[in-house]
């Protein structure tokens, strides 16, 4: 349920097309949707600008089902995180028409494709690793209706790569940055922009990144200035920080 629903519900009732316990069933719903093992939160949309989203990680596919009825029924668009292949299975069986996106192991289904904040958010990766969490940030980004450009695989390994794309990194209003092992990137991306910088630490490294904790702590202390950093794997997190930023941002 958004502005635009309810606006529509009302609508129908002053042209007596819906009767008036439709309407109070509808307003009932409001707050949010108890299916017994979730209470779907239809009002958040209007609350925070954009639905629940579902993370999949620890539900059944039959749960993860049901919160997608609720979702759709409710007229919004649809995001699932860290969703396998058999969730997608089971919740494709009953919406044919949700896209799967493999690599970001998140499922879409949207009725719309506009692009509410003009601004652009970057997502940087570290390395070709680093892609599937930085893909998370690009769907999730997208979905919250912004214009996404990546640019992947620049590391400070090989720093000349990133350099090289300078002037498209002054083109954005938040970059997202995802990096693994020593999660330097962050800072030295930093280092060279006006915009604000979203470190991403993922869990990619040898042992002594300790599964994100080493990247967790560099980008923490980083140097640079206008650094903030989300939890390890965490892209989705962090496209939610930045089209919060980018809505308030002028192009």
């Amino acid at each position: 349920m958004d502005i635009d629903n309810i606006q529509q519900l009302l609508e129908n009732y002053k042209k007596d097309k819906i009767p008036l316990t439709d309407v109070l069933d509808k307003i009932r719903e409001l707050p949010y949707k108890d299916i017994g093992f979730a209470k779907i939160d239809i009002h958040r949309k209007i609350r925070c600008g954009y639905p629940e989203v579902i993370f999949c990680m620890g539900k059944t596919p039959e749960q993860v089902v049901k919160i997608v009825e609720h979702i759709v029924e409710s007229g919004q668009d649809m995001l699932a995180t860290r969703a396998n292949a058999e969730v997608y299975h089971a919740v494709s069986k009953k919406f044919p028409e949700v896209v799967y996106h493999e690599q970001a192991k998140t499922i879409t289904l949207r009725k719309t494709h506009e692009n509410t904040n003009e601004g652009l958010i970057m997502v940087v990766s570290a390395g070709t690793s680093d892609i599937p969490v930085a893909e998370e940030a690009r769907i999730t980004a997208e979905f919250m209706g912004n214009r996404v450009q990546t640019l992947y695989d620049v590391g400070v390994a090989g720093i000349h790569r990133l350099m090289k794309n300078h002037g498209e990194l002054l083109k954005a209003n938040v970059i997202i940055v995802v990096a693994g092992m020593e999660g330097a990137l962050a800072s030295v991306v930093g280092g060279l922009v006006d915009c604000p910088v979203i470190g991403v630490p993922t869990s990619i490294g040898y042992g002594a990144s300790f599964n994100g904790i080493a990247p967790l702590l560099s980008m923490l202390n980083s140097c640079a200035s206008g650094v903030a950093v989300v939890n390890i794997d965490n892209g989705f997190g962090a496209a939610c920080v930045a089209s919060l930023i980018n809505s308030k941002r002028k192009e």
